[in-house]
């Protein structure tokens, strides 16, 4: 298991969201269309950057990766659904993500909003299934729920927009941030954690650090990239947050603090694998390209 790289772990957690998301024989072909919305949403491409979270911390504690495919393909769905919603016209209104038309534009806006409630509740049955005692099962779909909702993703989303065209200072962003990018990416390091029987101690408080950390330097990674990355590698239109009225960490920290914030916080993810230096190689490789992304 621990010869496995990233690459491999990508393309499993594909495989498993092909078959997941299979066009079910007996479907209608409204079911059919919206099956095809779904695909193309979810199938096309992207980092499975959460996804790789759950399997390299499921990997810390020897943790079957037939296991933690449930898991990684279900966070994933709920990250697909999210940027499906994000794209519309009422939310970041973008013509592109992935280098190709968005949900709605592929389809139609109807679709792509029933296509992301779908990926949801796909999300939650996958879970579901995971091989484990239900009363750990019943824990992280619990988990995920909150990291999902009010408490997590959907209520910073809620809060970013409320934000536009202000002015937030730093603990403002910062906790925008926690909520709308931070709370899925802390749960796919714990839902990992979960799969190998971690719950507690220091261990499991270690992941959480690294897993917050990362999500507050994914954000700044991905608000230096739309303004210095070109759209074809970036998959989606430059500049979007100054169109659409959204404060980022540039606008208050300037590109060099940014650059400079990364590196502190790498250099803290870092020290929180402490310890576990065989088996965590694929964390590290994730902190690293957390802060050197180009997309």
């Amino acid at each position: 298991m621990n010869s496995v790289s990233l690459i491999n772990l990508q393309q499993r957690c594909q495989q498993f969201l092909e078959i997941a998301l299979a066009i079910p024989e007996a479907a209608a072909p409204a079911q059919i269309r919206l099956a095809e919305a779904m695909r193309y949403a979810a199938l096309n491409g992207g980092k499975r950057m959460r996804a790789m979270l759950v399997y390299a911390t499921g990997i810390l504690f020897d943790t079957p990766l037939d296991l933690l495919d449930y898991p990684a393909a279900a966070v994933e769905l709920i990250h697909a659904y999210s940027l499906v919603h994000d794209d519309l016209p009422a939310m970041d209104d973008s013509p592109l993500r992935r280098g190709v038309p968005t949900c709605h534009l592929a389809f139609d806006e109807a679709l792509a909003i029933l296509a992301g409630d779908t990926m949801q509740s796909l999300a939650f049955e996958l879970l579901s299934k995971v091989p484990l005692a239900a009363a750990q099962v019943l824990a992280m779909l619990r988990l995920l729920a909150q990291a999902s909702g009010l408490s997590g993703m959907a209520g910073g989303q809620a809060i970013d927009l409320a934000h536009t065209d202000t002015s937030p200072d730093l603990a403002d962003l910062t906790r925008l941030h926690d909520l709308k990018t931070g709370q899925l990416i802390i749960a796919s390091v714990q839902l990992g954690a979960m799969c190998g029987g971690v719950t507690s101690g220091d261990i499991w408080l270690k992941l959480t650090e690294l897993s917050r950390l990362l999500g507050l330097a994914f954000q700044i990674r991905d608000d230096m990239l739309d303004v210095i990355s070109p759209c074809e590698t970036l998959g989606k239109p430059v500049g979007l947050d100054l169109t659409n009225g959204k404060y980022t960490f540039i606008d208050l920290l300037g590109m060099e603090d940014c650059q400079q914030m990364l590196d502190d916080l790498a250099k803290k993810a870092y020290l929180c694998l402490d310890g576990y230096p065989y088996k965590s190689q694929l964390l590290f490789e994730l902190i690293d390209f957390t802060v050197n992304r180009k997309y």
